[in-house]
């Protein structure tokens, strides 16, 4: 009897850790993206969306010096409220794949929004299915909406020839409160053209 007793108390235990595993909040622990949504070495991969970091932008961290394309692009230039233009990036060189990455993270009313770079010097960077394109002053870029996709966070994924190589702008934002995706991922090309030659 002592041994039943002892075996139920078991299994009540077991079974109340996997009822915890199970209704715990996966879509909170899980990053945004699990892979790049670039080609690595020049062939396509799908496209997925882009990782983000839970931390304010004042106090996460920055992985090297800010690059000079990274360099071009600062927080007061992202629709998103509270941080400075000095504010680094919340990472910086975090894909090797790409000679410059960097992305700038934050959260709005507990959802975590934001935009990254890759650059590639001397080649164009590639996705592998496209929603459109745009001329924006001599410079096609092509983009992916997945705002309407399930199995991702509402992202959309931007690529153009830059600088004699090719840049790559992902945003992610969920929240709906500062316009659709690909109109902050076309605002944020605009304005990286405008500023390739400086």
């Amino acid at each position: 009897m002592r041994r039943l007793v002892l075996l139920l108390a078991v299994l009540v235990l077991a079974s109340g850790c996997a009822r915890a595993i199970v209704e715990g909040s996966p879509v909170a622990q899980a990053p945004l993206d699990v892979t790049s949504p670039f080609d690595q070495d020049g062939s396509s991969s799908d496209p997925s969306t882009e990782p983000t970091e839970s931390e304010d932008p004042e106090t996460a961290p920055v992985d090297g010096e800010i690059t000079p394309t990274c360099a071009k692009l600062k927080w007061t230039d992202l629709p998103y409220p509270g941080a400075k233009a000095e504010t680094p990036p919340t990472q910086i060189n975090y894909d090797s794949t790409f000679e410059e990455s960097c992305r700038w993270t934050t959260k709005v009313d507990d959802v975590e929004v934001g935009v990254s770079l890759r650059v590639r010097d001397g080649k164009q960077i590639k996705i592998e299915r496209t929603t459109g394109e745009w001329d924006i002053k001599e410079h096609k870029v092509s983009y992916l909406d997945r705002s309407g996709e399930p199995e991702v966070e509402p992202s959309c994924v931007l690529t153009l020839p830059y600088n004699g190589g090719g840049l790559g702008i992902i945003v992610i934002d969920s929240t709906g409160k500062f316009g659709g995706v690909c109109d902050q991922g076309r605002k944020i090309a605009e304005l990286m053209i405008e500023r390739e030659a400086a």
